[in-house]
């Protein structure tokens, strides 16, 4: 009798963790990812800003499953799921299943204006988005050093960060910290004085997840680093050289995206209920609604859970959601107890702002300032993958944190011209 197969799609918190939670299991697993890495997307503005390297914040997949004996990676890319014949349709073949595990994540969206935003204003989601930013925000400062003419120069030292969730609040803090400090040491033709970094929020606050004086704190501590906030603003066009706030034309090549995120096409090919973002709308226990063999965990899930409150798109929910699928899987099997309904544990809410700054809230405690940076950074070092990554990533955040310098800003790109800084 062959092995139970079991086909994860996605090597993020909720693939890599169930996997490792069944790696006694009398299965044969395979795991399939379009990248060959691990990305810890928390830490990704910190490699678009030159704080860390790529390296840093990604682990190979094979490298994290190497020893587990049951386990196989294969680098593909799942274009769909024929939930009715069990197989997983990839980009070069099929791929049959008895118990699927859909982890895809989420992904940039620009509220239908995709083809026309996507390549002036882009997200960060992934590596080469986050090494994009990095190089168009160090090429701005380059060419502002060329540049003759004032209001050019001006322009070019105007920096905008679209939507104000923990991603373009971390985005926007350490920007300006750079932009104010790090940066204009090393230039002679222009000071920190000279550069705007503005972050815009469409809804009435930034970090709308935390409570509303956290969410004021935020917008306080933004500001002592030079931040411009604007909240109640929509974007209505992103050109070349401009962006179209509201009514209010700004004048800048450099737009970056925090704004939204939706789940990719795959998910509809599941034939579930989606919710406005692509998400499927899962059982109490995480599966396909008339499918208990697929289960849909992590950000591209949508799930109220038995104590009636929403699962988060956060790594922690991830990891508990991919931990009690295999749970699950390991009890249809006959190795333990069906446990009941997923419950979320809330481990709280955190979010960094800069150098030294940052809110968040654990159990019933509202930090803000330095308490709750230290404890946001000492969380994301504990949830690094590799030993040898957290080691890395401490050593370079203290001296950048004792320097002000960040260590890692490579243009990694040919020299472009002096009048296209987006190339």
């Amino acid at each position: 009798m062959s092995p139970h197969k079991i086909v994860i799609i996605g090597g993020g918190f909720a693939g890599l963790y169930a996997a490792r939670a069944l790696r006694k299991a009398d299965a044969s697993i395979t795991l399939i990812d379009k990248r060959n890495h691990h990305l810890f997307q928390p830490l990704l503005y910190q490699v678009a800003t030159g704080g860390l390297s790529p390296g840093d914040i990604a682990e190979p997949i094979r490298n994290i499953l190497r020893g587990q004996k049951n386990c196989n990676v294969l680098l593909a890319e799942a274009e769909a799921v024929d939930v009715e014949r069990r197989v997983v349709q990839l980009d070069d073949g099929e791929l049959p299943y008895d118990t699927l595990l859909v982890c895809t994540g989420l992904q940039n969206q620009y509220f239908g204006h995709d083809e026309e935003w996507e390549p002036l204003a882009p997200g960060l989601k992934s590596l080469e988005d986050a090494v994009t930013i990095r190089r168009r925000f160090l090429m701005a400062f380059e060419m502002a050093e060329r540049e003759e003419d004032p209001e050019r120069r001006r322009q070019l030292l105007t920096f905008v960060i679209i939507g104000g969730g923990p991603t373009g609040v971390e985005l926007a803090g350490t920007m300006a910290e750079m932009a104010r400090k790090s940066l204009p040491r090393d230039f002679h033709r222009f000071t920190g004085a000279d550069t705007r970094v503005i972050l815009v929020e469409g809804g009435d606050r930034l970090l709308k997840a935390f409570p509303e004086e956290l969410s004021e704190s935020a917008k306080q501590q933004l500001a002592s680093l030079g931040v411009e906030v604007m909240t109640d603003v929509r974007v209505n066009a992103i050109t070349k050289d401009s962006v179209l706030l509201g009514e209010e034309t700004l004048m800048t090549p450099n737009v970056y995206w925090a704004a939204g995120v939706g789940a990719g096409p795959m998910l509809a090919s599941l034939g579930g209920e989606l919710d406005r973002m692509g998400r499927v709308c899962v059982a109490p226990d995480c599966t396909l609604p008339g499918h208990p063999e697929v289960f849909v965990l992590g950000d591209c899930a949508n799930l109220t859970d038995a104590s009636g409150g929403a699962v988060p798109g956060v790594a922690q929910g991830a990891i508990q959601m991919g931990r009690y699928a295999a749970e699950v899987i390991k009890a249809r099997m006959g190795n333990g107890v069906l446990p009941g309904p997923f419950v979320y544990n809330d481990k709280g809410m955190l979010a960094t702002i800069g150098r030294s700054h940052g809110v968040g809230v654990v159990g019933d405690r509202k930090l803000t300032g330095f308490t709750a940076w230290f404890l946001w950074l000492f969380i994301h070092l504990v949830f690094l993958v590799g030993f040898d990554n957290q080691i890395i990533v401490f050593i370079q955040w203290t001296w950048a944190y004792l320097r002000y310098q960040q260590g890692a800003r490579l243009i990694t790109a040919r020299y472009v011209s002096h009048e296209n800084p987006r190339d």
